[in-house]
């Protein structure tokens, strides 16, 4: 195979280029689409170019004769062009007084930890994170359409990356793993068992913010299940079939869920700040790849590009997306009677003729209701990306928002419809109690089994055949680096932390709605959870390609889901105390007083809960004087330039 021509040395002729990025097309691309992409990519960024450095994976033949994709191309760059990028990104560095500033070229010498030409100033993942913003950024100047591809059309402004990834031509742009780095990461993170803190700035350094906020809400939340499972071991083993004993518990979760969401808004802050995304402006946001529509202008940026009109949007999202969606409510309902006729007809069963086997019969409706309930969220979730999809979004951030509500409405009535059955319709504890027991365990197991085990081993398949065809092992150990960047290529891609949110959710609402009733129910999320982060980050770093980081200031949208989740939780909480018999004795004959007393009761924890939110601030009182001195000095250094810039006027005399 000949080396493309202007592409330059084979990664095995350099001594200088560091490769951060990969770059596939498909094997069958136009000569002149590659050329021109590869030219682009190292053309001057004064002349709208990346100004990066470029090298050709050259193929080779393994020992079953299989032939590589030839057109596989590592991307790197200079420090200084890797440092220019980093101020037009906007990222943010601690300086050397300790506050966190906007990272500029002119003044990189009075950022802290920045030494000779900025080697290692910037992580690794930073460095991955510009260039693949400065791809994303190259744009077609004066060409119609892809040279070689007449009918996929462009026009001034375009990105041409975008572009060409949306039609098949650009496969995947991934970051490439560093072995070492990873290993030492892997050693002081998953790979022992011990009580320790996650590495977070380590996780942060390699990974990500995005990636390190969750891994430290993970954590976070873990820790702060701990009190309410330490309570609820004695509370279960003493009061097991005494459900009569449970407001106590029920008025612990009430403080529990509020505190715990606010402390973690204080704590996620502070990891925000010393990472420096905390006053990071958000950055502009161009159209996602899939958005499509007439070409157009855009009234900000003056630039051409697809415009698709909003009520059109809107009636695809009112009638088609949203009676689809009830449609998949009414069915999950559906479903739900059904899992009672079983019960139903399981407990009829058995108190005919009881056995032993019917005794574990018992069991079975609430085992397949809880598999089912999986099944039914998982077919939901590729329907909500289609019709997410197909209503035609024209920005990532809308298109998540559209996408997350969906997912959360559905599985919120899907997971949790059949606890508030029975427990305010047919006001069966102890069938609500083996319930949620059921629905918990059965799909903690199912969820560690279908996102870590079953990945993992599939990857291990794959490490094997790389093995026997190389006579070596896969990740983490002695590869040739051609095919070190083959066997990352063959990963599967890292969908981001939506079903890791997901899941978190979907435990925090079975905690926060009904554990009053089966108390060890932290417990069992707390055990969960000491897996999960060793799972997730099992597959994070040896299952899946490395993710592009992605700068984060807090959890997003899911800290309202969260807290959203914590009014419901006051409202059931408040209705399952006043349907204890111990409630319901001070009002032996007056049912409507106490309606009354419940809702005023659940009025007065509702605004407690926001006189909470309100007192105890979301940003740590140093943190915001930091940012506030950072502001002030920012502005005297403008209006000292101002006063430079300005002409001196001359006095008259009188």
């Amino acid at each position: 195979m000949q080396k493309r021509s202007g592409v330059g040395m084979s990664f095995a002729d350099q001594t200088q280029f560091t490769p951060l990025v990969v770059c596939e097309l498909a094997e069958d691309t136009k000569e002149e689409a590659v050329e021109w992409l590869l030219s682009r990519i190292k053309e001057k960024q004064r002349n709208g170019g990346a100004e990066f450095q470029v090298s050709q994976l050259l193929p080779a033949l393994s020992q079953d004769d299989k032939k590589e994709n030839p057109n596989i191309f590592l991307v790197g760059a200079s420090w200084q062009r890797l440092l220019i990028g980093a101020e037009d990104l906007g990222l943010i560095k601690e300086f050397s007084d300790g506050s966190m500033r906007t990272f500029t070229y002119a003044n990189r010498e009075d950022f802290k930890d920045f030494q000779g030409d900025g080697d290692g100033f910037l992580s690794m993942a930073e460095c991955q994170l510009i260039i693949k913003h400065e791809l994303d950024s190259l744009r077609a100047k004066q060409e119609t359409y892809v040279p070689g591809y007449p009918k996929i059309k462009l026009y001034p402004g375009k990105s041409i990356v975008r572009r060409m990834h949306s039609k098949g031509i650009l496969l995947q742009i991934f970051p490439l793993h560093d072995k070492e780095e990873l290993k030492r990461l892997s050693s002081t993170w998953y790979q022992q068992i011990r009580l320790a803190f996650q590495p977070l700035d380590d996780i942060r350094h390699y990974f990500g913010e995005s990636l390190a906020l969750y891994f430290g809400f993970l954590e976070y939340f873990t820790l702060a299940m701990l009190p309410m499972a330490i309570i609820g071991i004695p509370y279960y083993f003493f009061d097991w079939e005494n459900y009569d004993n449970y407001v106590v518990f029920a008025i612990c979760n009430l403080v529990w869920t509020t505190v715990m969401l606010e402390m973690w808004k204080r704590f996620g802050a502070c990891l925000a700040y010393s990472w420096g995304t905390l006053s990071r402006k958000k950055a502009f946001e161009e159209p996602r790849p899939g958005f499509h529509g007439v070409l157009g202008h855009n009234p900000v940026t003056g630039r051409e590009e697809p415009v698709y009109p909003n009520a059109k949007r809107h009636l695809r999202i009112y009638l088609v997306s949203l009676p689809f969606v009830l449609l998949c409510l009414y069915v999950s309902l559906c479903v739900m009677m059904v899992y009672f006729d079983a019960e139903a007809w399981v407990l009829g069963l058995h108190e005919v003729e009881p056995t032993f086997w019917t005794g574990l019969l018992l069991f079975l409706p609430s085992i397949v209701y809880a598999v089912v309930i999986e099944i039914m969220n998982r077919l939901y979730r590729y329907a909500a990306e289609f019709l997410t999809d197909w209503e035609n979004h024209r920005l990532e951030s809308t298109y998540q928002n559209h996408l997350t509500l969906k997912v959360l409405v559905f599985n919120f009535l899907n997971c949790f419809a059949s606890l508030f059955y029975i427990a305010f319709v047919m006001q069966d504890m102890p069938l609500l109690r083996q319930s949620l027991a059921t629905l918990l365990i059965t799909s903690q197991i199912l969820n560690q089994f279908l996102e870590a085990f079953l990945p993992f081993w599939l990857q291990k398949r794959r490490n094997k055949r790389v093995q026997r065809n190389e006579g070596q092992t896969a990740l983490g150990c002695k590869l040739p680096f051609e095919k070190q960047v083959m066997l990352e290529a063959d990963m599967s891609t890292y969908l981001g932390t939506f079903d890791d949110y997901l899941e978190l959710f979907l435990l925090f609402g079975y905690v926060s709605l009904f554990s009053c009733v089966y108390p060890i129910a932290a417990l069992l999320v707390v055990l969960n959870n000491v897996t999960e982060i060793y799972s997730d980050a099992l597959k994070i770093c040896q299952v899946f390609k490395r993710p592009f980081s992605e700068p984060a200031a807090n959890i997003g949208v899911w800290q309202l889901a969260f807290e959203s989740m914590s009014v419901i939780a006051v409202v059931t909480n408040c209705a399952l105390i006043g349907m204890s018999p111990q409630v319901k004795s001070y009002f032996p004959e007056s049912e409507s007083q106490l309606i009354l007393l419940v809702v005023a009761v659940e009025h007065v924890f509702l605004v407690l809960k926001f006189i909470l939110a309100f007192v105890i601030p979301d940003i740590p009182k140093h943190i915001q004087i930091k940012l506030a001195r950072v502001e002030f000095e920012s502005m005297e250094a403008l209006k000292k330039k101002k006063m430079l810039e300005a002409p001196a006027t001359p006095i008259k005399s009188q």
